[in-house]
């Protein structure tokens, strides 16, 4: 189990990579485990709304993000779902967390992630407690699921009328597909040389 008690830097101040010789231990890569090293850093530039088209390489073509809000099918719609953030928050990030791992094979099993996540919008912040589940299968994640406030996502197998739960389901995907279409669909944003 890793710990991090303190605010998470930004990639103005750690560079977005963390190494043995860094003088913030909370990325470094030899307290992170097998699968957490690889993912951890580029899962929270996503969150904090730094990421550049390479971080999106942590993910299968066909990896799958859910929240309580988008259930989101390959690269292009996580992409989506991460762009949009910034359009609705004037600040997001992941302030504390606490990762655990369970590596089944080389370079496949589960990381979960606890955390606090931080938004601001209309000059009010928002802190939200999270629970991240990411499936892990070839070094590439497979599955992301953030429950919000630790709470199971409304589907068909945790509501006891599937209908509801299929139509919960169908929502999730609609939000998606309406901010996958005003996200360009999943078009890269133009990066600064």
């Amino acid at each position: 189990m890793y710990h991090v008690g303190e605010p998470i830097p930004t990639a103005s101040n750690q560079g977005g990579q963390a190494d043995a010789s860094s003088s913030d231990p909370k990325l470094q890569h030899e307290k992170l485990g097998n699968l957490s090293s690889d993912i951890i850093p580029q899962l929270l530039k996503l969150y904090d709304c730094t990421a550049t088209p390479a971080d999106y390489e942590i993910y299968a073509p066909k990896a799958v993000f859910e929240d309580p809000l988008m259930q989101a099918h390959g690269v292009k719609q996580i992409k989506s779902a991460f762009y949009s953030i910034p359009k609705v928050f004037k600040e997001a990030q992941i302030v504390d967390y606490t990762i655990t791992e369970e590596e089944t094979t080389p370079g496949s099993g589960e990381i979960r992630i606890d955390n606090l996540q931080r938004y601001k919008v209309a000059g009010k912040t928002i802190d939200m407690v999270s629970l991240i589940k990411l499936q892990v299968q070839d070094g590439k994640v497979v599955r992301h699921e953030d429950l919000w406030n630790k709470n199971p996502l409304w589907n068909k197998n945790t509501i006891k009328v599937p209908l509801i739960g299929r139509a919960f389901e169908g929502l999730r995907r609609g939000n998606m597909m309406f901010t996958h279409l005003l996200m360009g669909f999943g078009k890269d944003p133009h990066t600064k040389n």
